[in-house]
């Protein structure tokens, strides 16, 4: 199975794209209808005095056509118990922002509970704001025989609200709702056993000799046991009872060998436990040892929401193994399907931004060079790319769509905040140079007549913003005057280097498609618009967050 991206509504992929029963494990992370704007940061150039930031998503939900069409897909359904429940929930609360979430939720976790194998388990990861009232939700979806935990993540020691004078205590948590498809559903719990401590080993294993510190333990098997023939036999002197050792002669001698064998004083053998053999404890419902991601986090890509590797991975290795399916509705900055490449899970990933689609490809592409996936959703060829750009025409959101499209092929981050109004000539902004010091502006046009006063124009706000370099990125190949015009503006060289590139450059489409952020030419390296993760070389390795 080929792993997948999609870019759209997770209801209308989950309908038209995702199978019946095809899923083993699925981690959501939705919005939190938590009245806010999240923000994407980006770093400006050196000395800028303040970093950029664009809307990535509004987490506000309104009761409206939408909502109440997800609400009669709920109510006319086959599952009577979540029907039922909304209804309640609808006569509790009426038609507010908060019904309008739980609408919304309800109709993609039936959804989601169909794709789910038997033998399924899923993931929900929300805050407190709506807590409540979505395990109310999953308990009629999934069954309430179907929970097994709500697992507790201490995603901050220095929570907001916890100041002076604040009439609230801080919010320092996060709920994790764990429900499976059936009772068939598998839980390891061997693959999520946290390390001990310095200081639990040194409460656990209080004895000291010249190999190091131990704990004592039994190597014979108790009397309720039973008898064990095969295992008893005479060592040193000494035989066991009827239920003989807990181990086979050979594996007994390698424990003595080893130093990790000794005798009481009344002349019973006894083992040296070691903190080196001990595979740590067993993990509760309480996971107080994944730090969240501070900002110098290395692999913090600057996206609002990101949530640490290592927890998905303790969640992929408790419910699911290698070459299982992975589902992530939500996938935001990719997180997830990051996770599930690493662990050899094949994985599917849903987002309805352009701006998280185009960040998980090269997430993606620089954390497993070589990697494999397809991308639906987005354009794939030039005549894709001017189907978008052509319903533009007609709904101006589809040109803002085609607008972050475009910027994110070439790893640009929008310049006008994604925000609709006057963008003053700059759509787009990349920086380069080894302290960011350089900064290209980039203007992006979907329609046909562009002509010589566009590069006049580029040319004229690289010159007011006290730019280097302007982009002119194009869905229409350039006339030769536009080229003769471009050329006109001579070129630039970053102070320290003798590498010269041209000061506007013209890109196609067409060659940002096939070329990436290749196709755009700066005399040092570029500073990505989301910090690089770090190549993945050892994906048998769980991860260990470097702060």
């Amino acid at each position: 199975m080929t792993n997948h991206l999609f870019y759209g509504d997770n209801l209308r992929v989950l309908r038209d794209s995702i199978a019946d029963e095809s899923v083993d494990l699925i981690y959501l992370d939705p919005p939190f209808n938590s009245n806010a704007s999240y923000n994407v940061l980006f770093k400006g150039p050196t000395g800028a005095g303040s970093t950029a930031q664009i809307e990535a998503f509004d987490d506000t939900w309104h009761w409206n056509d939408t909502a109440e069409a997800a609400f009669g897909d709920v109510v006319r359904g086959d599952n009577a118990a979540a029907a039922t429940m909304l209804r309640a929930m609808r006569s509790a609360l009426g038609d507010n922002d908060m019904m309008a979430y739980l609408a919304m939720m309800a109709v993609r976790l039936i959804e989601l509970h169909r794709v789910l194998r038997p033998t399924g388990s899923l993931y929900l990861h929300c805050d407190p704001t709506a807590s409540h009232y979505l395990k109310i939700l999953l308990d009629a979806v999934f069954g309430a025989q179907n929970y097994r935990n709500e697992v507790i993540w201490l995603r901050s020691r220095n929570p907001k609200g916890s100041q002076h004078g604040v009439k609230q205590l801080g919010k320092s948590t996060d709920s994790i709702f764990y429900f499976v498809k059936s009772a068939a559903a598998p839980l390891y719990r061997d693959r999520i056993m946290r390390p001990l401590t310095n200081v639990e080993i040194e409460e656990k294993y209080a004895f000291i000799d010249e190999i190091g510190r131990w704990d004592d333990g039994p190597v014979m098997r108790s009397g309720s046991m039973g008898e064990r023939g095969n295992l008893v036999y005479e060592y040193k002197g000494f035989t066991p009872g009827p239920a003989g050792w807990r181990m086979e002669i050979e594996k007994l001698k390698e424990l003595d060998r080893k130093g990790n064998l000794y005798w009481t004083s009344t002349g019973r053998p006894r083992r040296k436990l070691r903190p080196e053999d001990d595979k740590g404890t067993t993990v509760s419902n309480y996971w107080d040892d994944i730090p969240p991601l501070n900002s110098q986090a290395k692999e913090r890509l600057g996206y609002p929401t990101q949530k640490p590797v290592a927890l998905l991975e303790r969640i992929l290795n408790a419910s699911s193994n290698p070459g299982d399916v992975v589902l992530d509705p939500f996938c935001g900055c990719g997180t997830t399907v990051h996770a599930a490449q690493k662990l050899d899970r094949r994985w599917i990933g849903i987002d309805v931004t352009h701006l998280a689609i185009g960040l998980i490809e090269k997430r993606l592409r620089d954390a497993f060079p070589g990697v494999a996936f397809q991308t639906h959703g987005v354009p794939q060829d030039i005549d894709g790319a001017r189907n978008l750009a052509a319903r533009g025409r007609d709904d101006k959101n589809y040109y803002f769509e085609f607008e972050k499209w475009a910027l994110s092929l070439i790893n640009a981050q929008p310049g006008n905040l994604s925000k609709k109004g006057a963008d003053k000539g700059i759509d787009g902004n990349l920086y380069f140079g080894a302290k960011h010091e350089g900064r290209a502006v980039v203007s992006v046009k979907a329609g046909d007549n562009v002509g010589v006063a566009m590069i006049r124009d580029l040319r004229g706000v690289i010159e007011r913003e006290g730019a280097q370099i302007g982009v002119f990125l194009t869905l229409t190949e350039p006339s030769r005057p536009m080229v003769t015009e471009a050329a006109g503006a001579g070129q630039y060289t970053l102070p320290g280097t003798t590498i010269a590139v041209p000061r506007i450059q013209i890109v196609t489409i067409q060659d940002a498609m096939r070329l990436r952020d290749r196709a755009v030419q700066v005399p040092l390296a570029r500073a990505d618009t989301f910090r690089k993760p770090a190549r993945e070389e050892d994906a048998t390795r769980q991860s260990r967050l470097d702060l």
